[in-house]
């Protein structure tokens, strides 16, 4: 991608240059012609009828992303030893689909991102700030206001999503600093903290006034526990609930040989598409929900044998088991009309791809398609896009690997990829097209 600046045109100032884009940009049906799509689908194996091209490439470690109304692709970056993280605004003049514009401002490994009420939503590690924004615009309208601050980021599960609800509020995933708080952290045999003193600040969602500037994690509210690391969160628009989808335990048969073999730790702890209500207790660190069994059952560092349920009873449960270690990392549900109705409503999630499957094939590295009707999820659920990862399905192999998911103004969806950098933007070929 040959990256374009106002400022590197010459004749023409970057005044008059930044108008002529921003009203390009806004200009009737600029959203509406779709682009045609790569020869090889960018790689990706879709449904029939659906084709998907190249965006941007090596933009950074893209996380979560957002589409504004004027088709800008605005991309949380994590931090790496190469880069500071921030923020990439992604604009495509030309109509091909393809960014020839970029810009790049903010610092911190970011992970949530959302435009919201003239502002642009940040969440890096240990805060959520937030940029005044204004439509068209490549770069903040001024500086950022601090909405909290000082959040837990130590240890693991460090990266922070973000949801807003209709009331004003904001919801912030903080995950847990450790697999299933032992007393001896990653150690053969060793018991869970009872009570698990980490539920206290982390492996839950906190909620936060979204307008009020200078909040620490003590001016918000514990709104559901027991949720080990919901990456993927987000609230449909069409019921108006939030849902999330968590991150199953690892190292069962690391930890506890003898209750579980290689082959069941493969398997057995669900990654849980959820349901989040004021008050939710999904259970983490007493309880996992095995998919096979179909119950939550014990932990081992609790007393648990593979069988014993006890205090899981009282646990709420998922409302579909994906396959263990598929490392769920964004969610969306679809709104627009470009796809087929099949498909609307339906929640589009952002497997990452795990480290844990071993013996077993490593598996993730796509995006899935769960499905709603009028009462909600059906339990049906597909795989939607594959081949991300190309030849390779691993944590080091995977040339790319998806994280964030968005839906275009068009009803594109798009797809953020923190290995190689690429955005993806699939489309649903209409016939004749």
């Amino acid at each position: 991608m040959v990256v374009q600046t106002p400022r590197s045109v010459p004749g023409i100032s970057r005044a008059v240059l930044s108008t002529v884009l921003l009203l390009a940009a806004a200009a009737p049906g600029h959203t509406q012609d779709l682009p045609p799509c790569d020869d090889d689908n960018a790689g990706l194996v879709l449904p029939e009828g659906f084709c998907a091209l190249v965006v941007a490439d090596q933009v950074g470690r893209a996380r979560h992303l957002t589409v504004s109304d004027n088709g800008d692709v605005i991309v949380a970056l994590s931090g790496s030893r190469a880069s500071d993280g921030g923020i990439v605004v992604l604009r495509d003049t030309t109509g091909d689909g393809r960014a020839d514009i970029e810009s790049r401002f903010a610092s911190g490994s970011g992970n949530g991102i959302a435009l919201r009420d003239g502002y642009l939503y940040y969440a890096i590690n240990e805060a959520v700030v937030r940029y005044p924004w204004r439509l068209g615009a490549l770069e903040p309208a001024g500086p950022a206001d601090t909405i909290v601050s000082g959040l837990p980021a130590e240890s693991s599960h460090r990266a922070k999503s973000i949801a807003f609800d209709d009331d004003g509020w904001l919801y912030v995933n903080i995950g847990s600093p450790s697999n299933a708080c032992q007393e001896q952290r990653r150690t053969a045999g060793s018991p869970g903290k009872d009570p698990c003193d980490e539920l206290e600040t982390r492996a839950g969602i906190w909620r936060f006034d979204a307008n009020r500037t200078g909040q620490t994690q003590a001016d918000g509210e514990r709104f559901a526990t027991g949720l080990r690391n919901t990456v993927a969160l987000a609230f449909r628009p069409q019921d108006g609930q939030l849902y999330g989808v968590v991150h199953g335990r690892d190292q069962l048969s690391t930890l506890w040989p003898e209750y579980y073999t290689d082959y069941a730790n493969a398997e057995k702890p669900a990654e849980e598409f959820v349901r989040i209500e004021q008050g939710s207790d999904f259970g983490w660190p007493y309880c996992y929900y095995d998919a096979q069994l179909e119950r939550k059952v014990l932990a081992p560092e609790y007393g648990g044998d593979g069988q014993r349920v006890r205090r899981c009873r009282d646990m709420d449960d998922p409302l579909i088991a994906f396959p263990a270690h598929w490392a769920p990392n964004g969610l969306v549900f679809y709104q627009g009309t470009q796809f087929p109705q099949a498909f609307r409503g339906g929640a589009f999630i952002a497997f990452h791809g795990s480290w844990n499957r071993a013996p077993l094939p490593q598996e993730g590295y796509n995006v899935a398609l769960a499905r709603f009707d009028e009462q909600g999820p059906t339990g049906r659920w597909t795989v939607f896009a594959r081949g991300f990862a190309g030849e390779i399905m691993g944590p080091r192999e995977a040339e790319h690997r998806p994280v964030g998911v968005a839906e275009g103004p068009d009803g594109s969806l798009y797809v953020s990829d923190d290995s190689g950098g690429r955005i993806y933007r699939i489309l649903f070929a209409r016939a004749g097209r």
